[in-house]
């Protein structure tokens, strides 16, 4: 009498159900997350203007000022190091600001006075639709 040989069957596991729920996982947090539309950092209430135009968004650096801080690229500093930070950009760059409009005109005049001494021309000031 012959022993009996049993063929072992491999045993695969099928992933396609795993796939699909990862793929639809994903799509589902693409779908429900938000998107950052642009850097800003400070909480500010921009003043109204009658003469608006309207500007294409841009890939300019913002600068935010509200009465008692100052962010440049969605980080928090003062004039010293924003003046450190805009002489390494080229002067054609463009720069928006958005000031608060409870903003002490001093500080307006000492932003733009850093401006004009790096030779920053181009700049935006963005006001309320």
């Amino acid at each position: 009498m012959k022993p009996l040989i049993k063929k072992h069957e491999t045993l695969t596991m099928d992933l396609t159900p795993i796939i699909d729920v990862v793929f639809l996982l994903l799509i589902f947090f693409i779908v429900a997350s938000e998107f950052k539309k642009n850097e800003t950092i400070l909480n500010l209430t921009l003043p109204n203007s009658s003469s608006v135009q309207k500007v294409e968004e841009t890939k300019a650096l913002v600068i935010e000022i509200s009465e008692k801080k100052l962010a440049f690229k969605a980080k928090e500093l003062d004039f010293n190091e924003l003046a450190q930070k805009l002489s390494a950009i080229k002067k054609t760059t463009a720069l928006t600001i958005k000031i608060d409009q409870d903003v002490k005109y001093k500080k307006i005049v000492k932003l733009l006075d850093i401006l004009n001494n790096l030779q920053l021309n181009n700049i935006l000031l963005i006001t309320k639709k």
